[in-house]
């Protein structure tokens, strides 16, 4: 088994092909989105393969150690990950081509007019042990 990141973004991937932004859906195509990722990972938690997963809120702060006894430096110039990531989900799977077909079957979650939102989503294996490093 093998486990995968997959990230749901707000921007800075390609456009899906339902490119309607959230706020502009109606109540009723918002919850059928949050019905089918519920049951989408219900499934995937069924077979064994769901490890984990959450929307994220859009507000969010960027910490970093600043030295000994110093306080922490918050919001630097940074990437706004908070308006780029939407939210997340781990699958563990037998093989590569099971984490795209399931990132796939993600990607169709319903949008605006009850049609596939056809997101791109960016898929990343998690690393199963730290690098070595040879001298």
């Amino acid at each position: 088994m093998a486990k995968y990141l997959l990230l749901k973004h707000y921007r800075g991937a390609p456009n899906p092909v339902n490119d309607v932004p959230m706020d502009q859906w109606t109540p009723e195509e918002i919850s059928a989105h949050l019905r089918y990722m519920r049951d989408y990972a219900a499934r995937l938690e069924a077979t064994g393969e769901y490890v984990g997963g959450d929307a994220l809120a859009p507000e969010g702060t960027w910490v970093r150690y600043d030295g000994e006894g110093r306080p922490p430096v918050t919001d630097g110039p940074f990437a706004e990950t908070k308006d780029l990531i939407a939210g997340w989900m781990i699958i563990d799977v037998d093989s590569y081509d099971r984490a795209l077909e399931l990132a796939a079957e993600l990607s169709a979650a319903p949008a605006a007019g009850g049609k596939p939102l056809q997101e791109w989503l960016e898929l990343r294996p998690l690393m199963s042990a730290p690098p070595t490093v040879s001298e």
